[in-house]
């Protein structure tokens, strides 16, 4: 695929899939309306709490921007499974976790509990967490692993799919 149509369509699938789970339902959810820190709460760890919370933000879309701009450039596809990538995406911020999509989602959903101070955030978070393990282990990890061969597995072996590793990988 050339760059142009994988852009066009990496911008379609962040607009629906990232929007819809960090924008969209968030917001249903909450309508952003910022809820009362319980009464025991100093004021200092309400205002951290928030602090923490624009951080993860910020972080986390940052992250997500750079990993979908890496299947364009890099990849030559989308994150889309209509749309796969003609390469292996293993640069950039992949080269210290292979799942920073997922990753950045979830802190950026996290960020918004403790910013608007929504705990309910946090159980969505969770029941958001589980289809999406469920897929990369059972759909992403075999497929890579098929269509990629030794080039995934090694990756695999190399980099973790949640925790960030702290030097970067060489391959």
């Amino acid at each position: 695929m050339r760059r142009t149509p994988a852009a066009i369509g990496t911008t379609i699938f962040f607009a629906l899939a990232p929007g819809a789970v960090v924008g969209l339902l968030p917001w249903w959810i909450t309508r952003w309306e910022v809820g009362d820190p319980p009464a025991a709460v100093p004021s200092w760890v309400a205002v951290s709490s928030r602090l923490v919370g624009v951080a993860l933000i910020v972080g986390g879309i940052v992250v997500l921007v750079r990993a979908f701009v890496r299947f364009v450039i890099e990849g030559l596809g989308t994150p889309a499974p209509i749309a796969p990538t003609e390469h292996l995406v293993i640069g950039g911020i992949y080269r210290y976790v292979r799942n920073p999509m997922y990753v950045a989602i979830f802190a950026t959903i996290v960020g918004q509990a403790l910013l608007l101070g929504r705990p309910v955030l946090l159980l969505y978070g969770v029941v958001t967490a589980v289809p999406v393990v469920a897929f990369v282990r059972w759909y992403e990890e075999p497929t890579l692993s098929r269509r990629f061969g030794a080039e995934y597995e090694r990756y695999r072996a190399a980099v973790p799919g949640w925790w960030p590793r702290l030097r970067a990988y060489e391959p």
